[in-house]
């Protein structure tokens, strides 16, 4: 029975052990956020966050898996071992440090409003209150949106993905949309359904609802991980992939 016992034990820390060498990495995904994001007119999923990943995993000698998930779920699929980490975008706050540990930042771009060319739209609440926002679900543009501008009198619609948010402003439904500027210039401004839009007034920061930066969102028992993505991702920088991948997609610096 001791000799059972045993055996099960060191088999049991054989298949820990195992788990833990990390030759796959998982990666959750909300394929809706060009130029980070998306899927081609083939269906391969495209972007930033693609290639990033792909160079992490490159780098520790894993296979890259990426698995989609909708936006207001994906943590809840971290949580529940759907994927690994979460490379899609996601801003780090303190309600998220609540749930989930974060890899060093990837990226800081701030979120702005968007509007018809022309417009006089501003992101205060005196320009915003009796006007219709839309926002993507679960993200930080909704937060914020939510916490500051709904209690003042503006109306916040949210919708499951970007694409939907666009959707309703160009055809009048919401007055402006609010996501990460970034996104909104390449995946939207400079495509034909966004030429008759613009930016409407700058960058909106607060560090506790916005964050300070998009990083690589873990189980918070993962340190493990964290430790070998933040070490991948510093050689990226060091050996200036990440500036080429970062070239490819932007024109300015987005770290």
């Amino acid at each position: 029975m001791k000799k059972l016992t045993l055996a099960i034990m060191l088999a049991c820390a054989a298949g820990t052990v195992a788990a833990k060498d990390w030759k796959v990495i998982r990666f959750g995904v909300n394929a809706s956020y060009a130029p980070f994001e998306s899927r081609s007119p083939s269906g391969q999923l495209i972007g930033f966050d693609i290639d990033l990943g792909n160079a992490l995993c490159a780098k520790l000698k894993a296979r890259c898996v990426w698995v989609e998930n909708a936006w207001d779920g994906i943590i809840p699929g971290l949580q529940a071992k759907k994927f690994d980490a979460i490379l899609s975008s996601m801003a780090v706050t303190d309600k998220r440090l609540q749930q989930i540990s974060f890899t060093e930042k990837i990226y800081n771009v701030p979120p702005r409003l968007v509007a018809k060319k022309g417009s006089t739209l501003l992101p205060t609440i005196e320009q915003l209150r009796g006007k219709r926002i839309g926002v993507e679900q679960g993200s930080t543009s909704e937060a914020y949106a939510k916490a500051y501008w709904e209690p003042q009198g503006v109306t916040v619609s949210s919708y499951q993905t970007q694409d939907q948010v666009y959707q309703d402003l160009t055809s009048g439904r919401v007055d402006a949309a609010f996501q990460s500027s970034v996104q909104a210039d390449i995946g939207f401004l400079k495509t034909a359904a966004g030429r008759d839009y613009a930016f409407a007034g700058g960058g909106v920061s607060d560090a506790k609802i916005l964050g300070v930066g998009a990083a690589i969102g873990l189980r918070k028992d993962d340190g493990d991980l964290a430790q070998l993505l933040n070490r991948a991702l510093n050689e990226l920088h060091k050996d200036g992939t990440y500036q080429r991948i970062s070239q490819k997609y932007f024109s300015f610096d987005i770290y």
